[in-house]
């Protein structure tokens, strides 16, 4: 399943920025798998945040959430690492993802 990536940067050449979603999207890919899963992690991800918080208490998940909550922000955190360097604060991070 493919999907397009979106970084958002007022201050990022249209060349850096493009560099910088490779390295993103690489990333993700990298820690999650395959390509095919970042879609449907980052779904289902975002139902789990929806439902119990950013900062869900463990024993309020099941185990399938657990591991998907984990996965998902294993991944968001490398691919921020990779893209704007390891002190980057994941709340000045702006992308977009849609599959």
């Amino acid at each position: 399943m493919s999907y397009s990536l979106t970084l958002y940067d007022a201050d990022a050449t249209d060349e850096q920025r493009r560099q910088a979603e490779q390295r993103f999207r690489r990333a993700l890919e990298d820690t999650l798998g395959d390509e095919s899963l970042v879609v449907p992690v980052y779904t289902a991800y975002l139902r789990i945040v929806a439902v119990y918080g950013d900062s869900p208490a463990p024993d309020s998940l099941t185990e399938a959430e657990r591991t998907i909550f984990d996965q998902w922000q294993a991944a968001e955190a490398a691919a921020l690492a990779a893209t704007f360097g390891p002190h980057r604060y994941m709340g000045d991070a702006m992308y977009e993802i849609r599959g």
